[in-house]
């Protein structure tokens, strides 16, 4: 059993299918097959279950792929602080990011990002919902509120002021807000994770809150979809500032309410453990920061915020 067999094990246990292992790895099956068996051969265990049609980790494997991935991970950490130590960073980065903000907003950096490190290679993740590190193929997730699971690991980004917005045209068929109150006879352009919508919106001004209980005929998944309907003029959006930051700066779409603030959030990079973190997702971490931050600053500039 060697290192490579370990990787292919990982890579069987990812995609849930030899071949397809096989085709990521640029090997033949048979290849990918024959290590399966060194491994379990030498472990005295079957880690996976196969029948006609699919392939899945059994009892044992479930508990010993983790602790394998783990094993991996200390080993690359290893050599990434090796690497850095001669000014060279590489390897793999497996990056979850949310459906707007990753597809807008953190692509475009992360170009820039793998152009001064040439030698990392990404794979991107794209999902609003929370990650499993031990199910998913992530290494590191970008992620909006507070860490709030003990077992994982964070760096904090930045804080993330909300913004409450509409394109143009469609304040000049519907009216602007004056106050939060309004908002209830416009169109809301609703966001839902899992089972729950943001229908209940929440706003502050000199210490007083305001709750807004909304109506709307947009409820979506996907938080892309919800700042697209408001650059097509559907109705008023409620977001994170840096996921409307092209729009506003472009004057695609305007902030109203500015006196009154929506409740903020954050912006983590989140890590199953410290053990994982790599000199690459400390110089993400640090390139995201300073990202952001310019970002802010350029909103603030124009009077966005």
């Amino acid at each position: 059993m060697t290192l490579d067999d370990l990787n292919i094990i990982l890579k069987v246990a990812e995609f849930k299918s030899i071949t397809a292992a096989a085709d990521s790895l640029n090997m033949s099956s048979a290849t990918a097959s024959a290590a399966v068996k060194r491994v379990e051969k030498e472990l005295g265990i079957e880690l996976f279950i196969r029948t006609t049609r699919r392939l899945r980790l059994s009892p044992a494997g479930e508990r010993y792929i983790p602790r394998c991935q783990e094993g991996l991970n200390t080993l690359n950490i290893a050599k990434q602080e090796m690497l850095s130590e001669i000014a060279i960073v590489s390897g793999e980065l497996r990056l979850s990011a949310p459906s707007d903000l990753g597809r807008n907003i953190i692509l475009p950096w992360l170009n820039e990002f793998t152009d001064i490190y040439p030698k990392i290679t990404l794979k991107m993740h794209i999902a609003d919902k929370n990650i499993d590190f031990y199910r998913d193929p992530v290494d590191v997730a970008v992620r909006y509120g507070p860490l709030s699971d003990e077992n994982l690991y964070g760096f904090k980004i930045c804080n993330v002021p909300r913004v409450t917005c509409a394109s143009s045209g469609y304040l000049a068929k519907h009216g602007m807000p004056v106050i939060p109150d309004d908002i209830a006879q416009h169109n809301a352009l609703l966001y839902q994770l899992y089972e729950k919508v943001d229908d209940e919106w929440c706003f502050t001004r000199d210490g007083q809150t305001f709750k807004v209980k909304t109506t709307s005929n947009k409820i979506t998944n996907d938080a892309d979809l919800v700042r697209r309907w408001c650059v097509a003029g559907q109705g008023i959006a409620k977001k994170s500032c840096l996921d409307m930051s092209q729009d506003l700066l472009n004057h695609t779409v305007v902030r109203i309410l500015p006196d009154y603030e929506p409740t903020p959030t954050e912006l983590w990079l989140v890590c199953p453990s410290r053990q994982t973190i790599t000199p690459a997702i400390r110089l993400l971490r640090d390139f995201l920061i300073h990202k952001c931050q310019n970002l802010k600053n350029e909103l603030k500039s124009k009077g966005i915020l």
